[in-house]
């Protein structure tokens, strides 16, 4: 919400569609200051929400990727990415791609309350197991981990465990942080969520990070069960591989 205030309306339910995309990303590939950096698609704003079912922009956005031979990560908390699995099979073969899916929880009642309308558990991971055929490289995003909502051991080795059976090029963590706007919409839903953990959560929250004793012991936990199912949290190793 922090990144999108500039935008007049309702965030969850007005999308605002670049349907020019095209146009302007075909100019700008074709420049010749285009030295063919990678570039991230997904990284504020997910190019496969479903309002992407029926604009259908990525597919010719690919298609230019394939036509300019420029790298791309593909972020995404979707499986509707699948529908493009050709074309990001034939951009792999041609240059570095990275797909990676944000997986928090593999409970999906918790999933269902922290992101509604969104793609279960086992459909994420069909994307990494499917994705894991080509020649790109795949990446797990367990970005945010909600502090006394997703932070148990069990649930960070469930989603870990999954994305070694996966086998995914790396794995990355990362806790929340509440900033702008966003910090008092999201107090307001523990308030509303889980009420039992409000006042914790309130206190560990004080600031716009979680303390420092937390995250420390949050990370302990995480690297441990890293290493228990061998996980790499490098991803720029496989980008220089491919």
């Amino acid at each position: 919400m922090y990144s999108h205030q500039y935008l007049a309306g309702d965030f969850f339910h007005d999308i605002y569609a670049k349907k020019n995309i095209v146009s302007v990303l075909e100019r700008e590939l074709a420049s010749p200051s285009w030295k063919r950096e990678v570039v991230n698609i997904g990284g504020v704003t997910d190019s496969y929400q479903p309002a992407e079912k029926t604009m259908r922009l990525m597919p010719d956005i690919l298609k230019l990727m394939i036509r300019h031979k420029t790298p791309v990560i593909i972020s995404s908390k979707s499986d509707l990415i699948l529908r493009d699995y050709d074309l990001i099979d034939e951009l792999s073969r041609i240059t570095y791609v990275n797909i990676a899916e944000t997986v928090t929880v593999a409970d999906e009642k918790v999933r269902s309350a922290i992101e509604p309308n969104s793609a279960g558990f086992e459909l994420r991971m069909a994307v990494l197991r499917e994705f894991a055929k080509t020649n790109a490289s795949t990446g797990l995003h367990m970005m945010p981990i909600i502090p006394y909502v997703t932070d148990s051991t069990e649930n960070i080795e469930a989603v870990f465990s999954s994305a070694a059976d996966c086998a995914v090029s790396y794995v990355l963590t990362g806790t929340l942080y509440l900033r702008g706007n966003t910090r008092p919409l999201f107090l307001d839903f523990m308030k509303k969520t889980y009420p039992a953990k409000y006042d914790v959560f309130c206190s560990l929250y004080a600031a716009g990070a979680a303390d420092k004793g937390y995250k420390t012991e949050l990370y302990a936990k995480v690297n441990a069960l890293r290493r228990k199912y061998n996980l790499s949290s490098d991803y720029s190793t496989p980008m220089k591989e491919k």
